[in-house]
């Protein structure tokens, strides 16, 4: 059986993509960086994670790109003997305007250097590139309309404007006629279209109700491509709304037949959690993949309704592997699970020593520019992570640590900084979802410490986490239990405010602008319970 959710833990809007006997799942990395995660299977049950394409300045800059900004939803494709990306470069979330360059890279091999991209628009985000069978390449985005209410061509909601669709090739770039081919169904929200040929029909998904629960992959069909489309007779194939089930928020998807002779469609999820202020995602979306079926050239759930389940039938015999602990002795090149903040200069904010990761302050935790984080996902509902950091700071406005993150507004660090009178202490600095103002809290005194390495720990379980601390001894709890409810979507903003994921890593910064630097020789994460 195929386990949903297939790709755990922060991995939204997948792009599904088949060559031959490969499968590849491309999705949305937002402000983190290198951009886009690229998986393969060749079973649809275990993925691995084979690329992070976006990985130079030419093909990404995100510095002071906000929260939630950076990669939205990619689209990844293969036709004349290689694979086509195309990715939005979100510069801001808030407010009546959306800054969305699109952008479109190639590369032979997956792994490979992708090209310097191709400028393609701005008027949308969620891009999306079809290859028709005569050879002619279509581009599609969801068009942002920013006069508001009462103006556009779905009532639901003023802002997302129907999709556009436009002729492309490399050397002309756009070019002829752009129609806004579909406004989308009374759900609205409309975006994320992906363009699909079966038995004469050109078939378009869309995502449409927002990132919230009441989510929903629609379906509709057109004989020309220019349309008109006309709408699938439930409306939605994928959609959770209404449901009690493990599984919800679903929708933005692609649909792929296999080389077997089954037929999925992805989907992204969320898998909320009780906590003190309600439900809760703590792993962000997520990545599911369904079994359809179609009759009377209609896609359906196979299993029949809208609800995804959490087991679904497998095209071949194949178990998926369990969860294993990742223990790292930090030196050389960086483990391919972490990533970091926004900017392509990765030597301004660290340095991958032989026996450790020297992180380089730079700018606050809050910042949108330049800031030496580096993290991996938080996979699962419990899990322990420990790490080991040594800085040599001379102000409070030095320190280096570890913490659970959300974004600016939304996380809780552990970390060693320096005290008047007193030296290297022990302090938690957190930010409970406070936005726009963003105000920091120190939920705890400060705690001496000798100079020299500190252990530092978190355990995850839930809504709660707590942090612990060692010097040579035994671990010591730090501080009160902290609401770990708020390092998810649904904290602070809510649902609609921020849409990525949790993230547990080391960080450092230096706001006398003295470039600190701080050492981290060992980052291990343990998932499930711990005691």
């Amino acid at each position: 059986m195929i386990q949903n959710p297939i790709l755990p833990g922060f991995n939204a809007d997948p792009s599904f993509c088949r060559v031959g006997e490969d499968y590849y799942i491309a999705v949305s990395t937002f402000e983190w960086y290198p951009g886009v995660q690229i998986y393969h299977s060749r079973d649809l049950v275990n993925w691995d994670l084979v690329a992070r394409p976006l990985n130079r300045a030419a093909l990404l800059d995100m510095r002071g790109n906000g929260d939630s900004c950076g990669i939205w939803a990619p689209c990844l494709s293969h036709a004349d003997g290689k694979f086509w990306l195309v990715y939005t470069d979100v510069k801001r979330l808030d407010g009546g305007f959306k800054d969305a360059p699109n952008y479109i890279t190639t590369c032979e091999t997956i792994d490979g250097e992708w090209t310097d991209p191709w400028y393609v628009n701005s008027s949308g985000f969620d891009p999306s590139l079809f290859h028709d069978d005569d050879g002619r390449k279509y581009f599609m985005n969801m068009q942002w309309n920013h006069r508001g209410p009462g103006t556009g061509g779905n009532p639901a909601h003023a802002s997302f404007d129907g999709i556009l669709l436009q002729e492309w090739t490399p050397e002309k770039g756009l070019f002829g006629p752009v129609k806004n081919v579909y406004a989308g169904t009374p759900r609205g929200l409309t975006e994320a279209p992906h363009i699909f040929k079966r038995n004469g029909y050109y078939y378009m998904t869309t995502a449409e109700g927002g990132t919230g629960y009441n989510h929903a992959v629609t379906l509709a069909r057109s004989r020309d491509i220019w349309g008109p489309y006309e709408n699938h007779p439930d409306l939605h194939v994928i959609c959770a709304e209404g449901s009690d089930g493990p599984i919800q928020r679903t929708g933005h998807g692609q649909y792929v037949e296999t080389h077997w002779g089954g037929l999925y469609h992805t989907f992204l999820m969320g898998r909320p959690l009780e906590g003190p202020h309600g439900p809760f995602c703590a792993l962000g979306r997520e990545t599911g993949i369904e079994e359809v079926e179609w009759r009377d050239d209609w896609m359906y759930l196979k299993a029949g309704g809208m609800v995804a389940r959490v087991e679904v039938e497998a095209p071949v015999d194949a178990k998926q592997h369990a969860p294993v602990p990742v223990l790292r002795q930090l030196g050389g090149k960086l483990p391919p699970e972490f990533q970091w903040l926004r900017t392509p200069e990765t030597g301004r904010i660290f340095r991958e020593d032989d026996d450790a990761l020297v992180l380089i302050g730079r700018e606050s935790i809050g910042s949108w520019f330049e800031q030496s984080l580096v993290a991996r996902r938080q996979e699962h509902h419990a899990y322990r992570a420990e790490t080991t950091a040594e800085i040599v700071a001379d102000t409070y406005q030095q320190a280096a640590g570890l913490t659970t993150y959300y974004n600016r507004h939304k996380f809780h660090a552990a970390l060693v900084t320096y005290a008047e009178g007193v030296g290297p202490v022990l302090t938690i600095m957190s930010c409970a979802g406070d936005w726009p103002e963003c105000a920091l809290t120190f939920p705890t005194e400060d705690v001496p410490l000798k100079r020299g390495p500190v252990d530092l720990r978190v355990d995850v379980n839930g809504a709660t986490q707590q942090f612990y601390y060692r010097q040579g001894g035994d671990w010591v709890a730090f501080g009160p239990a902290l609401d770990a409810s708020v390092i998810s979507d649904e904290g602070g903003r809510g649902e609609h405010g921020s849409f990525t994921g949790a993230f547990v890593g080391m960080v450092a910064f230096d706001t006398s602008g003295q470039g600190k630097e701080a050492r981290f020789t060992q980052f291990d994460y343990l998932p499930g319970e711990v005691g």
